[in-house]
Order: structure tokens, then C-alpha cells, then sequence
């Protein structure tokens, strides 16, 4: 059975920082009983994240994106082919998502083939708070609903 992971990333107490995790926690219940399919949340990135997407065949990863021209609370579909690895890192906390994952595949871990992502554009990623801003709040279903469109190849 294909297994698939649903990754809601973030800082929970960062305003719009956490929108990736507040997501994950509203598709966890609504997932629950899905045979094969994991809904989880994590606060790391890099070479970290590697422990926590490591043994799955599907990755749908939700975060939050600072665009140059983004509208506030606009939820995107994106895959790993619209960003690009890092050129150039003094250290192993400057490596990138896509750098961790080709650097994972080098050494034989077992990655996600097939990865996509629902980032919502967010304003305030700075301010203490357990709450996101009313635009990326009202984001938060949409983005589910991306999610669960992602993951029924609807």
C-alpha cells in the first residue's frame, strides 16, 4: 500500500507562520481513519525534515510563502520544480528543503517520489501569536480543501 504523508509545517506561535500546521490540525480528525495516509506537523526544516518524510511514497507538504507580488491569504498549488536547491551554504543550517531532499536521495533514503505543495501567502511571520491574520485565517479551509483535492487527484 502506497503510504502518504500530509506535513503541515510552521512555528505555531508566530502569527501566520503557523498557517501549515493549523491546516494539518483541521485535516487530522477528517483523516483520521484514511488507511495509508498520515497527517502530521513539525516545526523544522532542512536536513531535519528528513527523519519525519523518510519511508513515505507521497509527500503534501502546506506552509506558509512570502511572495514578492502574493496577495495576503492566497492559498497556491506548487511542486518542487518552482523552487531551486541552495547554490551555495557556509553549513548544514542553510540547506534548503530541496537540497535536504536531493541530499536524502544520494545517501539511499527512502523519499517521497511524488511531492506537492499548498503554500498560503502570509503577511505577519514575525509577531508572537497563536493566531493567524483574519486573510491567511479565512485561508485555512481553502487550503484543506486543496489538500484533500491533492490527495484524491481531483
Amino acid at each position: 500500500m502506497s503510504r502518504t504523508l500530509i506535513l503541515g509545517l510552521g512555528n505555531p506561535i508566530l502569527t501566520d507562520d503557523g498557517v501549515g500546521i493549523r491546516v494539518a490540525r483541521l485535516l487530522q480528525e477528517r483523516l483520521a481513519d484514511r488507511p495509508g495516509v498520515t497527517v502530521d506537523e513539525a516545526s523544522l526544516g532542512g536536513l531535519r525534515l528528513l527523519e519525519v518524510i523518510g519511508g513515505y511514497d507521497r509527500l503534501i507538504l502546506v506552509d506558509a510563502i512570502q511572495t514578492a507580488n502574493g496577495q495576503l491569504g492566497q492559498a497556491y498549488r506548487l511542486d518542487t520544480g518552482t523552487f531551486c536547491a541552495t547554490l551555495h551554504s557556509g553549513c548544514t543550517h542553510d540547506v534548503d528543503f530541496f537540497t535536504a531532499l536531493e541530499l536524502g536521495r544520494r545517501m539511499g533514503m527512502h523519499i517521497p517520489e511524488q511531492i506537492e505543495i499548498i503554500a498560503i501567502e502570509a503577511g505577519d511571520v514575525l509577531t508572537f501569536g497563536e493566531t493567524c491574520t483574519p486573510a491567511v485565517e479565512e485561508a485555512i479551509p481553502v487550503a484543506a480543501e486543496m489538500v484533500m483535492e491533492t490527495l484524491t487527484g481531483a
